[in-house]
């Protein structure tokens, strides 16, 4: 009998282990732009908790329909309020957890050097920006065109991308002459110059909302916590990013 249970019980603390090391794999859908602040941010995270933070980072609509159609993720940060908005009328996301972990200005990159300036750039030639029926970058940059009274003018020399990210690759690689992406990829793409920023009131304030999907895990509300901590604030602003207590202000 004790030879038969030997194997059973070894089986059974096996798969309390396996399963204890899987709980604490914490696993985050993450707007494209928050890709250098949450690499960071999970890096330190593990240094500190021993806890493996695994992330997948796209569009924020993309995100927020792969969770609605059943994607694990723990954690959800999206570039604009209304795709949490989306999940929490759906109920699929903890509405307690929700808080705003950043914000972000508006800008347009060019090509350090280029000579170029301003909104004349985007009248002179082809430039990027995210497609504004479902990128929030995209949405910030045509709503801010619009108030500025030109994008009558320039929609025919837009490319519209999937994500902030790709719109920065078409002008590094000068596919374009320049892009409209948020200051914190600009930060992250050293060969480009700030060629203009738009004024905050030419659009909605940026901000980021992050929040459990479902009732989350508590290494997923170690983790949200930490983004929110001055450590994980600290992490923002050196990324180029506006802390969440300065958008209150």
């Amino acid at each position: 009998m004790k030879r038969r249970l030997l194997p059973l019980l070894f089986a059974f603390s096996l798969g309390m282990s396996v399963g204890a090391q899987a709980a604490e794999k914490v696993l985050v859908f993450a707007a494209a732009s928050m890709k250098d602040v949450v690499e960071e941010a999970a890096r330190q995270f593990k240094a500190k908790n021993g806890v493996e933070i695994t992330v997948s980072f796209a569009a924020s609509s993309v995100l927020a329909k792969q969770i609605e159609a059943g994607a694990p993720a723990s954690i959800f940060i999206s570039a604009d309020n209304d795709w949490m908005d989306y999940l929490q009328q759906r109920k699929l996301i903890s509405a307690p957890s929700r808080r705003i972990i950043a914000g972000n200005a508006l800008v347009i990159a060019a090509a350090a050097g280029n000579g170029g300036s301003g909104l004349g750039l985007l009248e002179a030639g082809r430039f990027a920006m995210g497609d504004p029926s479902n990128v929030p970058a995209g949405k910030y940059g045509k709503a801010a065109l619009e108030k500025l009274g030109v994008w009558e003018n320039v929609e025919k020399n837009a490319v519209f991308t999937e994500n902030v990210r790709v719109a920065l690759q078409y002008v590094n690689r000068g596919e374009v002459n320049a892009a409209i992406v948020y200051a914190s990829d600009l930060a992250a793409a050293p060969d480009l110059a700030e060629a203009y920023r738009f004024p905050a009131s030419s659009h909605n304030a940026i901000v980021y909302p992050a929040a459990l999907v479902s009732d989350g895990t508590a290494e997923g509300r170690a983790f949200l916590e930490f983004l929110s901590s001055d450590k994980g604030q600290t992490i923002m602003k050196a990324k180029g990013f506006v802390a969440a207590a300065e958008m209150a202000k």
